[in-house]
């Protein structure tokens, strides 16, 4: 890429990336999050003790025996070749610190990973794909891509257990109020679980360097109460509206070789789920929001707002792209 398409694909990213909510990473709202955060501000609270103990001893040091007038340089000072006392205490003292932080982390790792799922539990599996999250509700039949809708629990009695897949590489699943970071290997099954204890959208990302749109395999976790989550399930479980001429020109393109449509030929599994497209916020994975005009860019040219991505341009007329674009808005 050179620079001027460099240029030109910031322009298109600041003008269609939506705002967005600052992930707080230090205001856990689920117990994951919590416990490690409790593990982290005692880390720090250690070794911040530590740096102002070595901090304040290099300072009087420098102050104390710092050159004055009249001293003489070529004196060398007092020699002092060892003290047992200090030897000890500097040996030991390093143990205990290291055995207290061990001991707490374990701590950590267990409870979170060993906790026992409640009887009020979501299962949800996560693909990872380059540079997309396939999200799949196995107890509901349900597939959906780059947004995660859980219900929440003020007192955290009702949890959601993610199944963590890769299909191609190694990715990182981290939404940082909600759980700790998770690594998605192939071949591989990886396990976590959080219960959001407050309504909202909880903004994540993929941490694991996994290729050219790395950056751009952003993810939403969409926490609601379990009324809103069952309408959503119920929402997403029916099959596709139809509208037909744009129907008859997607179906006689390559799409339906990547992309699933419930009830339809569209059958492939290599790209998102789009049975109910309309339904979420974003789309090419958190890079422009989900509207009309963004969704007829992206059907173009994804190239053109997410270069690298696995999408190419079908060279549609603007007729067919219209058509297209108009049965893909009925996917509610």
């Amino acid at each position: 890429m050179n620079v001027h398409s460099l240029l030109a694909f910031l322009q298109v990213q600041a003008a269609n990336l939506p705002e967005r909510k600052i992930t707080n990473m230090f205001k856990p709202l689920a117990s994951p999050a919590e416990s490690e955060m409790q593990a982290a501000l005692l880390t720090f609270a250690i070794t911040g003790a530590i740096f102002v103990v070595v901090g304040g001893l290099i300072v009087y040091t420098i102050a104390r025996f710092r050159h004055r007038p009249g001293d003489d340089l070529y004196q060398e000072p007092p020699q002092v070749y060892g003290s047992n006392q200090i030897e000890i205490a500097w040996t030991i003292i390093p143990i205990l610190i290291v055995f207290v932080l061990i001991g707490v982390s374990a701590r950590v790792i267990a409870g979170v990973q060993n906790a026992s799922p409640p009887k009020t539990t979501t299962h949800v599996t996560v693909v990872g794909h380059q540079w997309w999250w396939e999200v799949q509700y196995p107890d509901y039949h349900i597939t959906t891509a780059n947004e995660i809708h859980i219900p929440f629990s003020p007192d955290g009695g009702q949890a959601t257990y993610f199944v963590l897949q890769s299909i191609d590489v190694n990715h990182n699943f981290w939404v940082p109020q909600l759980a700790g970071k998770v690594d998605l290997i192939p071949n591989r099954n990886n396990y976590m679980w959080m219960n959001p204890k407050a309504p909202g959208i909880y903004y994540g990302n993929c941490a694991e360097y996994c290729g050219t749109q790395h950056a751009n395999m952003q993810l939403r976790v969409v926490a609601e109460s379990p009324e809103d989550f069952k309408r959503w399930t119920l929402n997403q479980q029916t099959k596709a509206s139809e509208a037909a001429e744009g129907k008859a020109v997607y179906q006689s393109l390559a799409c339906v070789n990547c992309h699933t449509i419930q009830g339809t030929t569209s059958i492939g599994k290599f790209g998102p789920d789009l049975t109910h497209l309309m339904s979420r916020r974003d789309i090419g994975s958190g890079v422009v929001e989900n509207t009309e005009k963004n969704l007829r860019a992206w059907v173009n040219d994804p190239q053109e707002i997410k270069p690298g991505c696995l999408m190419p341009s079908m060279k549609l007329t603007d007729r067919e792209l219209d058509q297209v674009v108009a049965y893909l808005e009925t996917l509610k």
